[in-house]
C-alpha cells in the first residue's frame, strides 16, 4: 500500500480507511490477528480484510456493513491523528495550484505538525520529485517519519528537527517551492530564499493573523520578492432543493390556459409544472446557502523570487 501507488487488494501492514458514513471514518492499520471495533460490530482484519479487494462491502459481526476504502491524502486529512492544527482540502488545494507544483518539483516545507499538508504535497512532486520539511518539535518529527514510512512515502520525503528560523531547510538554491506555517514566518524568509532556485521560486505563507501576513510582506519585499500577493479561502456550500412558490394573480390573461400552454387532454402534461400553475404554485430546483459557514482558518500570501 502507497498513498501515492493504488493497491487493489488490502495487505498486511496497510492503513486503510473504514466508511461507516459521510461523517463518520477513521483510519485502521491491517494486522493479521487483529480486530477492530465499530458500532456495527467487529471486524477481523484476517478474514474481513487481508485478501479482499479495496472499496469492498465488510459486513461486521452485528450484520452491519461498512466500506473499506484506499487512502488518499484528502481521505487522510480529514481522519489523520491531529498533534497541530492541520491544513484542509480547500486550502492545500489553492497552495498547490499558486506555488506551481508538478511531478518532479523539489519542495520546502515548515512546519511539518501532522503531515496533512505534506501528504498531499508528495503526492503532487511524486514520482521524481520530492518534500524537504522542517519540524521544530522533536517528538512530531519521529512521527511524522513514522507515518511516511508506514504509508510508503519515506523515499520522496526528508524530515529534518531543527529550528528553521535559525538554521534554514539544509538545502540551497534547489527548491521551486517553500511552504511556511510557523508563528514568525518572516523570521524565515532569508532561509527561504537561500534555498529557492536561482529565479522564478514560489513561496507561500500560511498565518491567522492579519498583523503577521503585514510583517512578513515587508520583509518579502525587503529580500526582492515581487509578486506579493494574501488570500483568504473561504468555502460556501450550497444546498439544493426544491421549493414551491405561489403564482401571482395577475389578472384574467394569467388564467387562460392556452396562455400557459396547458392542454388538459394531453396525458403527457399530467405531472408537469404546468399542473401545478392550476393549483396556484410551481416547483422548481433552487440552490440555498447554508446557515452556518466555515469561517476564516487563515491568510495565504504568495510571492515569487526575482
Amino acid at each position: 500500500m502507497s498513498f501515492i501507488e493504488y493497491g487493489d487488494t488490502i495487505k498486511d501492514g496497510d492503513t486503510a480507511i473504514v466508511f461507516l458514513g459521510h461523517e463518520s471514518m477513521f483510519p485502521v492499520k491491517v494486522q493479521h490477528g487483529t480486530v477492530t471495533q465499530t458500532k456495527y460490530g467487529v471486524i477481523r482484519h484476517s478474514t474481513d480484510l487481508i485478501g479482499k479487494k479495496y472499496g469492498s462491502k465488510v459486513t461486521c459481526s452485528k450484520g452491519g456493513w461498512v466500506f473499506i476504502l484506499h487512502p488518499t491524502p484528502e481521505l487522510w486529512t480529514m481522519n489523520l491523528p491531529h498533534r497541530t492544527q492541520i491544513l484542509y482540502s480547500t486550502d492545500i488545494s489553492i497552495i498547490t495550484m499558486m506555488l506551481e507544483l508538478k511531478p518532479g518539483s523539489i519542495v520546502c516545507e515548515s512546519g511539518t505538525g501532522s503531515g496533512s499538508l505534506s501528504h498531499a504535497l508528495i503526492r503532487t512532486v511524486a514520482p521524481t520529485g520530492h518534500l524537504y520539511t522542517v519540524e521544530f518539535h522533536q517528538q512530531r518529527a519521529e512521527k511524522a517519519r513514522e507515518e511516511f514510512r508506514e504509508h510508503g512515502v519515506e523515499h520522496l520525503v526528508t524530515v529534518t528537527n531543527q529550528d528553521v528560523c535559525k538554521n534554514g531547510f539544509g538545502v540551497s538554491n534547489i527548491a521551486d517551492a517553500v511552504f511556511l506555517d510557523i508563528p514568525s514566518p518572516w523570521e524565515a524568509i532569508g532561509h527561504a530564499k537561500s534555498a529557492l532556485k536561482a529565479e522564478g521560486g514560489r513561496i507561500c505563507s500560511f498565518s491567522p493573523c492579519i498583523e503577521q501576513v503585514q510583517r512578513t510582506c515587508l520583509v518579502m519585499e525587503e529580500h526582492g520578492f515581487t509578486e506579493i500577493n494574501t488570500l483568504e479561502i473561504l468555502l460556501r456550500v450550497y444546498n439544493v432543493r426544491t421549493i414551491s412558490l405561489q403564482i401571482p394573480d395577475l389578472g384574467k390573461a394569467a388564467e387562460d390556459n392556452s396562455s400557459t400552454g396547458f392542454d388538459s387532454s394531453n396525458p403527457s402534461s399530467q405531472g408537469s409544472p404546468c399542473t401545478d400553475l392550476q393549483r396556484g404554485t410551481v416547483q422548481f430546483k433552487s440552490g440555498m446557502p447554508l446557515r452556518e459557514m466555515v469561517g476564516h482558518t487563515g491568510y495565504l500570501t504568495f510571492a515569487t523570487k526575482s
